[in-house]
């Protein structure tokens, strides 16, 4: 099966940049906020480890190739600044993906997640991903809507102390 890449997408208020290693530097700002890691647990990456994430993560697949990571740095279109990230792991048989969505805390509440997501999610159906699913904390409101926007809904499954919330195209 073909190699599935990350491809730039452009929205109404956002496009989305394949990831670089190079993006480590803008996005450190970004991901500096505690109060993204609320629901995730966690801490604010150092610029140190977030470079090393990037440069493993833009390769686009797992050391064993099992997988795709497909990730995208978003930047609003109308002033050029990194809002966030959007995130896709897919099997390598396409069957399904694990999406995920940061958002800038300072530009919350604007709908750029949605937005964001939905273009991936668009993308993902275009490259014949049939399943498309992320786990969300089950008190994180702001994501949960995300995901409803989407087409995704709660399967009562939980994992790690987040809800599966899931779509399948047939």
């Amino acid at each position: 099966m073909e190699e599935l890449r990350a491809e730039p997408l452009t929205g109404v208020r956002l496009s989305l940049e394949p990831l670089r290693a190079g993006h480590a530097d803008e996005m450190h700002p970004v991901l500096a906020d505690p109060r993204l890691y609320a629901f995730t647990g966690g801490q604010p990456p150092t610029l140190d480890e977030l470079r090393a994430r990037y440069a493993r993560q833009a390769v686009g697949r797992s050391e064993d190739g099992s997988q795709w990571w497909l990730n995208w740095v978003v930047r609003h279109t109308g002033d050029g600044l990194a809002a966030g990230f959007v995130q896709a792991t897919a099997g390598r048989d396409r069957a399904s993906a694990e999406v995920a969505w940061v958002i800038d805390a300072r530009r919350q509440g604007q709908g750029l997640a949605r937005e964001a997501a939905a273009l991936v999610v668009g993308w993902l159906d275009a490259q014949g991903v049939t399943g498309v699913f992320a786990h969300i904390h089950p008190g994180h409101a702001a994501s949960a809507a995300v995901a409803r926007r989407v087409g995704l809904t709660p399967t009562g499954i939980v994992e790690d102390g987040e809800v599966r919330w899931e779509r399948t195209v047939t």
